[in-house]
C-alpha cells in the first residue's frame, strides 16, 4: 500500500473511532480513559490523543483521567459532531426535499447538516438560485454549472461553521424566496426549539423570507425541547422526517402540518 493510501486509511480509523468516542461519551455524560481504551480496542496513549482532539475541538471536556460532554449548547451545535450523526437519515431526507425543488425556483438553506445533504443533490434541478449562510454549503455550491449563489456572510462562527450576527439578519430579511429548508434542535408534536438565541433569530427571519417553509427533521429531534421556542409546528408547510419517528406522533403532527415520511 502506498504512503498516501496508508495515510488516507489512516485518518478514517482515527475519525471512525473518534466519532465513536464521542457518540459514547455523549450517551453516558462521561467516561474514563479506561473506559474509552475498551471501547476501542486501542493503546492509552492513543486515546489521550484522540480526546485531546476532540476536546480541542470543542466536543469533549477532559479531565484527571477521564472526560464529559460538553454542555449541550455547545456540543449539539458544533458543526464536526452534527456532520457525523444520523447521515442516512439525512440523506433520505433531502431525497424527499428535493423532490419540492424545481428548476429555476430561489431557495434558502439554513446551517444544518440536513440542508448541507440537500446542498449536495442540487445541482440536479439547475438553472437554480441558493442562498445560505453555512460554509459548507457555499464550498459544496460555488461551482455547480448553472446555479447562482448568493452567500449570506457575516460574523464567522467556527463552532456552526457558518456567518451569524446583524449582518446575516439584516441580508436574510432583505430577500425572497420561493422556499427555505431548515432544521433544528428539538421538536415536539407543536413546538420547534433551538438552544441558542441568536440562531433562533435567523432561522425565524429564513422562514419569513420564504413563500414555502420546509422543516427537515431526523427522527432524533423528536419528543425533545430546547431552551428557547423558535416557532409552532403550524408555521411551517411541510414537515420531513424519517421513518425512525414513531407512528403515534407523526398523527398527532399531521394536525399541524402536512408530514412527509422518508423511509430508509
Amino acid at each position: 500500500m502506498s504512503d498516501e493510501k496508508t495515510a488516507g486509511a489512516s485518518a478514517h480509523s482515527r475519525n471512525t473511532r473518534q466519532r465513536q468516542i464521542t457518540e459514547h461519551v455523549f450517551e453516558s455524560g462521561s467516561a474514563t480513559i479506561s473506559d474509552l481504551v475498551e471501547l476501542t480496542g486501542v493503546s492509552t496513549m492513543t486515546v489521550h490523543r484522540d480526546v485531546d482532539e476532540l476536546a480541542r475541538r470543542g466536543l469533549l471536556r477532559k479531565y484527571r483521567g477521564g472526560v464529559s460532554a460538553m454542555p449541550s449548547t455547545v456540543f449539539e451545535s458544533n458543526a464536526d459532531y452534527r456532520m457525523n450523526v444520523h447521515s442516512e437519515e439525512k440523506a433520505v431526507i433531502a431525497a424527499h426535499a428535493l423532490a419540492r425543488v424545481e428548476p429555476g425556483m430561489s431557495i434558502l438553506l439554513d446551517d444544518s447538516t440536513s440542508a448541507l445533504a440537500l446542498a449536495k443533490m442540487l445541482h440536479r434541478v439547475t438553472p437554480l438560485t441558493v442562498a445560505t449562510n453555512y460554509l459548507g454549503a457555499i464550498e459544496l455550491l460555488k461551482g455547480v454549472p448553472g446555479l447562482r449563489l448568493i452567500c449570506i456572510g457575516g460574523d464567522y462562527s467556527a463552532t456552526h461553521d457558518s456567518f451569524l450576527g446583524m449582518q446575516s439578519l439584516e441580508a436574510i430579511e432583505r430577500i425572497n424566496v420561493d422556499a427555505t429548508f431548515v432544521s433544528t434542535s428539538a421538536m415536539n408534536t407543536r413546538m420547534t426549539f433551538h438552544q441558542e438565541p441568536e440562531i433562533v433569530m435567523l432561522k425565524r427571519a429564513m422562514l419569513a423570507s420564504a413563500r414555502t417553509k420546509v422543516l427537515l427533521m431526523d427522527h432524533s429531534k423528536t419528543e425533545r425541547a430546547a431552551l428557547h421556542r423558535l416557532a409552532p409546528l403550524s408555521d411551517f408547510d411541510v414537515l420531513i422526517v424519517d421513518d425512525g419517528v414513531a407512528d403515534h406522533l407523526a398523527e398527532e403532527m399531521r394536525s399541524q402540518v402536512e408530514v412527509d415520511v422518508a423511509e430508509i
